[in-house]
């Protein structure tokens, strides 16, 4: 038995969840293009009607952590594409190699969003329900999250796990439609909580329907199993808050 699927077992039993042949489906990598440029994605379906979850990654690119959280999100009922915004093959190890990846989508918002909706269009072709979907992301991923939001697109929902939060110059939330849940740990010095009231005063003053929340003594990146970073009270407890958000979000 694998690694991820050992540890996917696991954390079904700590959620009180059973695990039978029926409920689980295996998913695939999915090859898919924008422009000129080649990315490879992962694809888990729970049903042609079931509510889409379109998941991106952190600044690792699209790595086993983002396929075991969609996997874990099938075992509840939703469809997952979990995008890949650097491009087939790229998975970056090193941080500067990191940097560089996601320097270049910060700097480029356009090629950013065009990634973002290619995701979208190929879940669609897949036979996700994009019609009743939420966005949710990681660390960059959360960043990239909260500029699909900006977008003013008609999910119905967008949340973010650790992510960035600034808002670029000339941006604002003022097309956003979905509602907006953040997820934040106190402790973490790379995304302030400067950064964490500037963004909530910003969504109250535009009427956007939000949450924001802490998880006190969490630092950057806490829900990634295994690194020292990881703080099982603040993930357990963000994860549980993001799946009630998935149900009062994705009502038929």
């Amino acid at each position: 038995m694998s690694l991820i699927l050992s540890r996917f077992y696991f954390l079904l039993i700590l959620m009180g969840l059973s695990f039978s042949s029926a409920a689980f489906a295996q998913g695939r990598t999915v090859d898919y293009s924008s422009g000129d440029q080649k990315y490879e994605g992962y694809f888990i379906s729970a049903g042609s009607d079931a509510p889409l979850v379109i998941l991106i990654h952190d600044w690792d690119g699209l790595t086993d952590y983002e396929i075991e959280r969609a996997n874990m999100l099938k075992a509840l009922g939703y469809s997952v594409f979990a995008a890949d915004l650097f491009g087939k093959g790229v998975r970056p190890t090193e941080v500067k190699d990191k940097r560089q990846h996601t320097g270049e989508l910060y700097k480029d918002r356009v090629k950013m969003r065009r990634l973002l909706r290619a995701a979208l269009k190929q879940a669609q072709s897949l036979g996700g329900n994009t019609n009743n979907a939420v966005a949710m992301g990681y660390c960059f991923g959360g960043a990239a999250v909260l500029e699909w939001a900006r977008t003013g697109d008609a999910l119905k929902g967008f949340a973010t796990f650790h992510g960035g939060l600034a808002t670029p110059e000339g941006q604002s939330y003022q097309d956003t439609q979905g509602k907006i849940l953040v997820m934040h740990g106190s402790a973490d010095t790379a995304i302030t909580m400067d950064q964490f009231a500037a963004l909530t005063n910003e969504l109250e003053a535009a009427g956007i329907n939000h949450e924001m929340i802490t998880y006190s003594g969490a630092p950057h990146a806490f829900t990634v199993f295994g690194s020292s970073r990881y703080r099982k009270d603040a993930d357990k407890k963000s994860w549980a808050r993001f799946t009630g958000f998935l149900e009062s979000e994705l009502k038929e």
